[in-house]
């Protein structure tokens, strides 16, 4: 197995992921060519080859609830020990038919949740367990005090959360500490140099309380990977597929100077991305989704290929400014 791509610490905690993730929603997704076993296999086994070893999926993903779970359980035989392992529970909007169905971080609910999903994955524990998005009717005490019986009973070893603000964290923060409960030890929020809203809470409030930060679509849709241009968009994309507006509404003068940028200093827009991700100080691991050994290896490369200066990164922020906050006092 490579190890070129490194090892982060995530957080304040003794969990170490690789800079690189995976993002395992393409698992059993209709279309791809992961959409197969023998498809998730091939993407796996590149991905661990290639030093990715930090996975990440969820209990909804596929095309059937469970799909991408089942797909990885079956693929990973005899190689669960070489994955640091991430699933995600609780997502408000996919029903997985465990009561109740409004309550997605109560104990209850979390309980039927690491079941169904050991059993799926076809392992004894998780390695990062991840409440998917707030759960506003259960107080985050309950949904805490249920993830510290997971842990002491070695189901799962960090807990983590995602699409929390700011405010959230910091409440879970302070409630784990009155309750001397396990605390949260990740973040995962969307976040790239197209979509930078969460520099205004949610990452400093992960650095604030020692929270670990995973992007998700960090390469936006593929647009900041250098495949895209104002005019082609390639033809096997999915958002060329089922969602052309996010290409054709994209910021395309601000993506033009950014590959002449990159043109410049000898690199690929895709380096560039990865570089400016892994210098931002919360990121614990850049999580990207794949559905060909070829992206992946692509992306694993990418972590180590370019580290840029300080002025570099002015450059990049430059083109991409974090808008004004919508809900800003004038």
């Amino acid at each position: 197995m490579s190890n070129s791509v490194p090892l982060r610490r995530v957080g304040a905690s003794g969990l170490q992921v690789s800079a690189v993730g995976l993002g395992c929603n393409n698992f059993g997704r209709p279309g791809t060519r992961s959409e197969s076993l023998e498809g998730t296999r091939d993407v796996l086994f590149a991905a661990i080859d290639a030093g990715v070893t930090f996975l990440d999926t969820a209990d909804m993903y596929g095309k059937d609830p469970g799909l991408s779970e089942s797909l990885m359980g079956q693929a990973l035989k005899g190689r669960r020990d070489e994955v640091t392992l991430a699933t995600k529970f609780g997502h408000f909007g996919r029903d997985m038919g465990y009561p109740p169905s409004g309550a997605k971080a109560s104990r209850s609910y979390i309980r039927r949740a690491i079941d169904g999903s050991l059993s799926r994955l076809q392992t004894d524990w998780i390695d990062l367990f991840q409440l998917h998005t707030p759960d506003l009717e259960t107080p985050v005490e309950e949904t805490l005090d249920a993830l510290s019986d997971l842990v002491r009973e070695g189901k799962v070893r960090y807990i983590g959360h995602s699409n929390l603000s700011g405010w959230q964290i910091a409440e879970a923060h302070y409630a784990a500490l009155q309750r001397s409960s396990v605390p949260f030890v990740s973040a995962q929020n969307h976040y790239s140099l197209l979509a930078r809203a969460a520099e205004r809470e949610v990452i400093p409030a992960a650095a604030r309380f020692e929270v670990g930060l995973f992007p998700y679509f960090p390469l936006h849709n593929g647009l900041l990977t250098g495949k895209f241009s104002r005019d082609h968009a390639p033809e096997d994309s999915r958002i060329a597929r089922q969602r052309p507006h996010i290409w054709q509404d994209a910021p395309w003068d601000a993506l033009e100077q950014y590959q002449a940028l990159c043109d410049e200093w000898g690199i690929t827009m895709l380096e560039a991305t990865y570089g400016w991700m892994l210098a931002q100080p919360a990121i614990s691991s850049v999580i990207a989704g794949a559905t060909s050994p070829e992206q992946v290896r692509a992306n694993a490369a990418a972590a180590t290929a370019w580290t840029p200066t300080s002025d570099q990164l002015e450059a990049i922020d430059a083109l991409f400014p974090l808008p004004e906050d919508p809900g800003a006092k004038t």
